[in-house]
């Protein structure tokens, strides 16, 4: 099932790194499929995507939200 969530990316200083959204309500989620378009710490975005229960990573922040799409906003 396809959701949309509007937060933050940040970049968590886990291992070697991953990339977070941090959602309007609070939710961490650790992207999959980031473009490099949202590598940057501080970007307001809105994304859509599939949280993936099937898949497990080193970081273990919060659900792995796998993106299909994504808006930048101001």
């Amino acid at each position: 099932m396809t959701i949309s969530i509007t937060g933050v990316i940040e970049r968590k200083q886990m291992g070697s790194g991953v990339w977070a959204l941090v959602s309007e309500s609070g939710e961490t989620y650790e992207l999959k499929n980031i473009s490099p378009e949202l590598k940057q710490s501080g970007l307001k975005v809105t994304v859509k995507g599939e949280v993936r229960e099937d898949v497990m990573t080193f970081a273990m922040i919060g659900p792995v939200l796998e993106i299909k799409s994504f808006e930048l906003l101001p």
